[in-house]
């Protein structure tokens, strides 16, 4: 199995032994040893990966990564963060995922509209399996536990993944006002509820609105 780790914070470093991983493209740093690159078609695994992104137009090149020795990743200077999966599922925004191993399993999941006026498009990356899957984020990311009667409302820019049962809607934040700059405060959030963890950056991309 291929061995996931931190060089810094900033910087995945993967130890293979004839193992392989997946990763965004362009996001290689360096490498010692023997490494083979191979492009794939699409960032889902198979046809319907590959077909259901080019209907929704979203954009996630991915490379397979083999060989021996130790393969280093980085995405513009943004921290890393390791996420063991354990059978779950990972909801991920295709930006910010960095790399998986070749276990984890990828997909789409649609959002609806929810995730389109939130700025994160009508579909989600979606990582199965048993393995490491590394993220992306604009400083260190934090963790929050949603769990039942205790819903969790995020900025939808700082929104970069969720794990567990959890059910998102997009809730206003103040009327229209807001939303078209005549107003003050958090336009939109997106909501959480169930049980599960979300995790949040410590930054805000540009959304539906622009930066809220």
């Amino acid at each position: 199995m291929a061995q996931f780790r931190l060089q810094g914070s900033k910087v995945l470093a993967v130890d293979m032994a004839g193992d392989s991983v997946k990763a965004r493209n362009g996001t290689m740093v360096a490498y010692t040893g023997q490494m083979n690159f191979k492009k794939m078609s699409g960032g889902g695994d198979g046809l319907r990966g590959m077909v259901t992104r080019r209907l929704t137009g979203e954009q996630m090149e991915v490379m397979e990564v083999k060989g021996q020795g130790t393969c280093y990743f980085a995405d513009r200077a943004t921290e890393v963060n390791l996420v063991r999966l354990n059978g779950e599922t990972l909801y991920v925004e295709s930006d910010n995922l960095l790399c998986t191993e070749a276990t984890l399993h990828t997909g789409t999941s649609f959002t609806g509209l929810n995730g389109m006026a939130s700025g994160n498009g009508l579909f989600t990356t979606k990582v199965e399996g048993h393995g490491w899957a590394a993220l992306t984020s604009k400083g260190p990311a934090i963790i929050l536990r949603v769990s039942q009667g205790m819903p969790l409302r995020v900025d939808p820019g700082a929104y970069v993944a969720h794990t567990g049962n959890l059910s998102r809607n997009l809730k206003s934040g103040a009327g229209w006002t807001t939303i078209i700059g005549e107003g003050g405060g958090e336009a939109m959030q997106v909501e959480f509820s169930g049980e599960g963890l979300v995790y949040v950056q410590p930054s805000e991309k540009m959304t539906f609105g622009g930066d809220v």
